[in-house]
């Protein structure tokens, strides 16, 4: 499972990494991007938790 709080952590570390300081915000951002085009590609599948 996959979860788009996960991608915004790890997308904020290696952005602060290579010396990058994005806002939370921003990280969101980037993280709903990445989890949008692994959907659109296959790599991953969005689940209903009803």
């Amino acid at each position: 499972m996959i979860d788009s709080d996960d991608i915004a952590k790890f997308f904020y570390e290696r952005l602060i990494q290579s010396g990058f300081v994005p806002s939370e915000e921003e990280t969101l951002i980037i993280a709903d991007i990445a989890f949008d085009y692994l959907l659109s590609i296959g790599i991953i599948e969005e689940i209903d938790d009803e």
